[in-house]
């Protein structure tokens, strides 16, 4: 049975990752948040360690580490701008990463996790869901039959989140990286899965709660546009709205969402999963955006 920790399992996408370990048979052996609002734990391992300061979850890792009863997987779901920072802490104490999107805020600081990589002979691994998504992959597989064709492609991902967003540190640019980098990254990433490398790319709307743009890849031409704003979500519809349409044909990924961290995780265990260079393209879309 693979051992884990988890940093940051008070937030918003620890659940997902609690659940998936559940699911791959590990066990969570030790959690940190800042926050004690961590009742979410007693569904899936309501006897793990827990802590609210790093340094005493620092302390009981090495000590485990030291008997011989270490991780094998450090779990990171903590804000965007300590993405890094505990991506090195993990590998440090002998364990494999597994991290939230985004890896890091700028491109040039992946070079830092390689050379820790490098270090300790661990690897970080990042939740690139949507590429094992069971449609997606199948999308791809018939836009990689045609290379010469061409696409006209819009994506709308419109997620409403209430005035409390821009209060917290995601609505600070300089922590989460923006709308783009926090929520847009997946989708960036997506894109340029299936459509191929940038040629070009402009912001036509930049505001805390919405961005416009297109981008020029190797094979389609993409409008998108990203909301957190209620109001942009089409009548008749409840919570988020998802919209990919490739010429003039709509394409519905809304099933599978609930399983996609559990087949990262699969991926991972198996000996595959998506490394730090599989971020890179993403996360130069992002920073130039910015």
């Amino acid at each position: 049975m693979k051992r884990f920790a988890i940093i940051g399992v008070a937030g918003y996408v620890a659940p997902r990752h609690l659940k998936a370990i559940r699911d791959v048979g590990g066990e969570l052996v030790a959690a940190m948040d800042k926050s004690d609002s961590v009742g979410v734990l007693d569904q899936y391992f309501p006897d793990a360690a827990f802590f609210t300061e790093f340094e005493r979850f620092e302390r009981y890792l090495a000590k485990l580490k030291q008997e011989g009863r270490g991780i094998d997987y450090f779990v990171v779901c903590t804000p965007n701008y300590l993405h890094d920072s505990h991506c090195r802490f993990g590998m440090r104490m002998g364990a494999d990463v597994i991290c939230e999107k985004p890896l890091v805020l700028n491109p040039h600081n992946l070079e830092g996790l390689q050379k820790v990589e490098e270090e300790t002979g661990k690897k970080v691994f990042t939740i690139l869901q949507l590429r094992l998504h069971p449609e997606l992959i199948q999308l791809k597989a018939r836009i990689d039959a045609a290379p010469e064709t061409f696409h006209e492609v819009n994506l709308q991902y419109i997620t409403p989140r209430g005035k409390w967003y821009q209060y917290s540190w995601k609505g600070d640019v300089s922590k989460s990286g923006g709308l783009a980098t926090n929520i847009g990254i997946h989708l960036f990433d997506l894109l340029t899965w299936l459509f191929g490398n940038v040629i070009d790319l402009r912001k036509d709307i930049d505001l805390p709660q919405k961005m416009s743009g297109e981008l020029q890849l190797a094979k389609a031409k993409v409008k998108w546009f990203l909301s957190t704003d209620k109001a942009d979500v089409p009548v008749g519809i409840n919570g988020s709205f998802r919209s990919l349409v490739i010429d003039g044909v709509s394409l519905q990924f809304d099933e599978y969402f609930e399983t996609l961290h559990h087949r990262a995780y699969a991926e991972i265990m198996s000996g595959k999963g998506f490394q730090v260079d599989e971020m890179v393209t993403s996360l130069e879309i992002c920073s130039a955006l910015r």
